[in-house]
Order: C-alpha cells, then structure tokens, then sequence
C-alpha cells in the first residue's frame, strides 16, 4: 500500500465517515433523505479530518514510534516527518475550504472546532493524562454536535454528546489504569491520584452516563423505541462499572460494548 495512503490509516477514516450518515438519521430523517449530497460531502469532510488528524499522530509519535511502531511510514523512512506535517495541514485545510463552501457557518466552526482539538491533543494534552481524556472524548462526542448543528437539531445533539463524552471519559481511565506500567511519557491520572482513586473515577463516568441515559426520552427528542435499547446499553456500562474496580482492561473492553449499545439506542429513538 502507498505510505502517504497507510500514513492516513483509511479504515478509520472510512469508519469515521459513515458515523456521519447514523448522526444524521439520528438527528433528523428527513434530512438524511432529501439533502443527501450535503451528508456525502458532511461525510467527505469528516474523512479528511480523520485522515489529517491520524498523519498529525504520527508526526507526533515520530520518535516514539521508532520503537513501537518501526514499520509505519516515518520512522520506516518511507515519509519524511515534514511531509507528513504538510499532508496534515493540507487536508485540514481542504476540510474547512469544503466545510466554508457547502455547510452552514455554525457547522463550519463545528469542523475548526475538531481541528483545533485535535492539534490541542496531539501538542499538549496527550502528555496530561486526565486533560487529554477529556479532549479525546469531547473529540468523539462532537460527531452528534457537528450532526446537529448541519441539521439545525442544537438542543437534540447535546444529549448523545454528553453520554458519548462521559461514557467514553470512564473508558479512557480504565486503558490508563490498564497501562500504568507502560506509560512513560504521560501523567494520567491512575498515576496523579492512584489506581484505586482512579477506578472510582472511572467507574463514576459510566455510571454518570447511565444516569442522565433517560433524559433524551423525557425531553421527548427519541421515541419509545429508544428506551428498551438502552436499557440494555445501561446494563452493560453498570457491569463495566462494577468490572473496573478488579480488571480494568476488561472493564474498557465491556464499555465499548455498552457504547455500541447506545449507539442502537439513538438510532432506534430517531424512528
């Protein structure tokens, strides 16, 4: 395969870009099914922030990866870390020119914002540990916001964000507690605060967001079909939540389900 095209890692951009339709449908059915050729190109965008975040990381990771990862395409020699920088830039900057000339101003600044996170993470907070939890997470979560600000659906997206944002926060504490021994080049928090402190955050997130779980049903914003999907979803996040306090591996791995759960569950309530 072409570096420069590995260097994007393409599955994830390809997974990344069809998360944009499902946000969509979410949010509004309609619109999904009369302005498809803004959701293609919604999709388009969202592949190329992937892509120039992913070259971003390993502009980044180019030292670490000399050990890790020697195979990819920098520390292979195959990309010089400057042209993996400019690709990043460039398609960054093919994102927001799309974004300018096809989105509305708000969901423009939705794809600035992405960007703008991305850069944080990968030239400060990485290295923070807890910090960067949070901004990888509101990172996953803004899918629903950037799906809800094309379909003018604002106080719709705030909900699957939240949820997003603290289920995934507890599911990032957990990988840390998970990598103690092997994070040496970041402060996260199991090492600030201790692995028992820890899992006790972790698992006050997933239960947070089972929590707050109905809200989206109460404000009427899904349907009944909603509920019983995220019921189970709700099950799943309790079991990650009791899990993390003896295998926090584990407990990352049951979360992930959960989430993929409560993925369904938005879909099932768009209907």
């Amino acid at each position: 395969m072409n570096p420069y095209i590995r260097l994007l890692r393409p599955i994830n951009c390809v997974m990344a870009s069809l998360a944009v339709p499902v946000a969509i449908f979410i949010m509004n059915q309609e619109f999904i099914q009369t302005k498809y050729i803004i959701v293609g190109i919604a999709s388009v965008i969202v592949f190329l922030v992937t892509g120039g975040g992913n070259a971003l990381n390993d502009y980044s990771d180019r030292e670490v990866d000399k050990i890790n990862h020697p195979d990819r395409p920098i520390p292979s020699g195959e990309i010089s870390p400057k042209n993996a920088l400019i690709l990043s830039i460039i398609l960054f900057s093919v994102s927001v020119v799309l974004a300018y000339l096809f989105l509305d101003f708000l969901t423009a600044i939705v794809v600035v914002l992405a960007i703008f996170l991305l850069g944080v993470y990968e030239g400060f907070t990485k290295r923070l540990g807890f910090v960067g939890n949070l901004n990888v997470s509101a990172l996953v979560g803004l899918i629903f916001i950037y799906a809800g600000f094309l379909t003018h659906e604002y106080f719709k997206s705030l909900f699957p964000f939240l949820l997003a944002f603290l289920s995934n926060v507890g599911r990032e504490i957990a990988k840390d507690i998970e990598d103690v021994s092997g994070d040496v080049d970041r402060k996260t928090l199991p090492m600030r605060i201790g692995i028992t402190k820890a899992r006790e955050v972790s698992s006050s997130f997933f239960l947070a967001a089972v929590a707050l779980s109905p809200l989206p049903y109460f404000f009427s914003l899904f349907s009944i079909y909603y509920i019983p999907v995220v019921i189970v979803s709700d099950i799943i996040f309790v079991l990650a939540a009791i899990t993390v306090f003896y295998n926090a591996g584990k407990a990352q791995r049951i979360s992930k389900i959960a989430m993929v759960f409560g993925l369904l569950a938005f879909f099932a309530g768009g209907f």
